[in-house]
């Protein structure tokens, strides 16, 4: 069976350690436990290793994430990966920072990457990763927030965070959706 895990954020050096990109770093700690490395191919950095006889395949849309459907429906074609075996990584202001939340579907609610996936790819009817970074911005700065660096106190519980979505990640693959749910979202 077939799985392609992608991890969403923005290429550059200005966005690398931002709360953006924690669906790059998510992903780059999966490949690196792996033991494989990463390509520039068409519209990603890609990587692919063998797990319990799964091929799992990664990407990290090089579209910029306004236009990561693009990056996703290409590598689901090309390798014939259906839709409920992609697993989108991402971040998500609507709940609270160290929350790391599984989900089977879902709505963009309001995240460009994950509305040009449902525009490219047919709807939300795809599994994610979501990874809370919460809201604790001011009025109007929502973009800032989004688009800065963890805290010094998030980056103490960053490593670990991290460790369990690769964690969850691998229970996907291994043992579905559902068991993962139910033994490794946290609240």
């Amino acid at each position: 069976m077939n799985f392609l895990i992608i991890g969403l954020g923005n290429i550059g050096k200005e966005y690398e350690d931002t709360r953006h990109n924690i669906g790059f770093m998510v992903a780059d700690q999966l490949v690196k436990e792996a033991g494989a490395t990463w390509s520039l191919l068409k519209h990603a950095y890609y990587s692919e290793f063998k797990q319990r006889g799964h091929n799992v395949y990664v990407i990290k849309p090089t579209t910029y994430m306004n236009l990561s459907g693009k990056a996703v429906n290409y590598w689901m074609q090309q390798l014939k990966v259906p839709i409920e075996n992609i697993m989108v990584i991402v971040d998500d202001l609507a709940i609270p920072f160290g929350s790391l939340r599984i989900k089977p579907k879902g709505s963009a609610a309001g995240h460009n990457g994950l509305r040009s996936i449902e525009a490219t790819c047919g709807g939300q009817q795809y599994p994610r990763l979501r990874f809370g970074i919460g809201d604790n911005y001011p009025k109007g700065r929502q973009v800032d927030f989004v688009l800065g660096p963890f805290d010094k106190e998030e980056q103490k519980d960053l490593p670990g965070l991290i460790d369990h979505s690769v964690k969850m990640i691998q229970s996907f693959i291994n043992i579905g959706i559902e068991l993962t749910m139910t033994n490794l979202n946290t609240k």
